[in-house]
């Protein structure tokens, strides 16, 4: 890995390690789960690079607890993963609490989180993710549970969630204190509300808030971190215990190797010439064949990152259009061979936001969700059949 020592300036900052219940994480990062990136090749990936948490991806609570095959590939972690950490997603307190003990009794997870975050529409429809908070008896029933199941094996749970539904909806303060009461080891927020998606800037002095009105619990901070930098400026900006980081790592696995840097007072970074982020993507590829045991859809799922891994680097847009549709690793092989090695890093070029933000939408929620702040007899009953067989966003 080439690294370059950059002056020294204001932006170090060392801080000290993240406490999740019994857990001590050196380097205060969280890897947020992400749908179809975080599986045990990418994470595999950020480890080599840096220290943290990596967490898989979101898993339904049913699904879990029903054992698809698809679910439990989702939990899976490789042996050396010294932080099994899992998300769960669910609207139905009972079916939640009977997945984390199952995480639980079964020794699956050293880690369970609750995503309360996610904004896409298939989830939030059916008063999930972000939408829940809304409903504080709901809220507040799934939190409870889940820590108390969670307890019986000493195994942290935290909550990750957004600023709300809207901005003339808003719950992460209620729903920070109802969590810290209920027992979470830990809050991340991610400062933009559901209807915002990934558009826009973060929110960043909402975390603030958040850390002020929960001193006695750790608090995480999420949104717009592409940098090193930017994390110790959130940091700076508004005194959390940590940071949760998402989009900013795409094709950039060696992000948490900055991170790590950065909380430890460095200013090294990683600065990749395009021979190293070539050998990276091709690892990854390997990496996802010994994921899936299938080098097909392997090789589907290595094409999404194309364009993340070569942001901001000279590839041609015929050689970029063939590693978007590559079918084998040997034909990777022979397409990242055709690479002009020694290309530089290009700077910030190759950094910054990438993933699709979305555009501000009205955020789809179930009928009459937000007449009222608790659950209606119907919705209640409408429960039972709202969780999604499959991993959300």
């Amino acid at each position: 890995m080439t690294v370059t020592d950059i002056p020294a300036s204001s932006t170090k900052l060392e801080l000290p390690p993240l406490r999740l219940g019994n857990i001590t994480v050196d380097t205060p990062v969280v890897l947020a789960p992400m749908a179809g990136i975080t599986n045990t090749a990418f994470r595999r990936l950020c480890r080599e690079h840096g220290g943290g948490v990596f967490v898989s991806e979101m898993v339904t609570s049913r699904a879990l607890v029903e054992r698809t095959p698809e679910s439990l590939r989702i939990i899976s972690h490789d042996d050396d993963e010294k932080i099994r950490s899992v998300q769960l997603y669910g609207v139905d307190p009972v079916t939640v609490g009977q997945a984390v003990r199952m995480l639980v009794e079964e020794d699956r997870a050293d880690h369970i989180d609750l995503n309360f975050g996610c904004p896409v529409a298939k989830v939030t429809r059916r008063g999930g993710g972000a939408a829940l908070p809304w409903k504080i008896d709901l809220f507040t029933s799934i939190v409870q549970t889940a820590v108390r199941e969670a307890s019986a094996g000493n195994i942290p749970l935290t909550i990750k969630m957004r600023k709300g539904i809207d901005d003339d909806h808003l719950t992460y303060l209620e729903a920070g204190r109802i969590a810290r009461d209920s027992g979470v080891a830990a809050v991340a927020l991610h400062g933009r509300t559901a209807s915002q998606f990934y558009s826009g800037k973060a929110d960043w002095s909402a975390i603030a808030r958040l850390r002020e009105t929960l001193p006695d619990v750790p608090v995480l901070g999420n949104g717009d971190i592409w940098s090193a930098e930017d994390a110790i400026a959130m940091v700076r900006q508004t005194g959390v215990d940590g940071v949760v980081v998402g989009r900013g790592c795409q094709g950039r696995p060696w992000l948490f190797g900055d991170l790590m840097a950065a909380f430890e007072g460095s200013d090294a970074r990683h600065r990749p010439g395009l021979r190293e982020v070539a050998a990276a993507v091709y690892r990854h590829a390997e990496l996802l064949i010994d994921t899936f045991d299938d080098e097909n859809k392997a090789l589907r799922d290595i094409r999404k990152h194309m364009a993340w891994y070569f942001k901001g680097y000279v590839v041609g847009s015929d050689l970029r259009t063939k590693l978007a549709t590559v079918p084998t690793l040997e034909v990777l092989r022979g397409l990242l061979d055709q690479l002009d090695m020694d290309v530089p890093y290009p700077g910030v070029d190759a950094e910054g936001p990438r993933g699709r933000a979305g555009t501000p939408k009205r955020t789809a929620l179930p009928d009459g969700w937000l007449k009222d702040r608790y659950m209606s007899g119907a919705q209640q009953v409408e429960l039972a059949g709202a969780e999604l067989d499959v991993s959300g966003g």
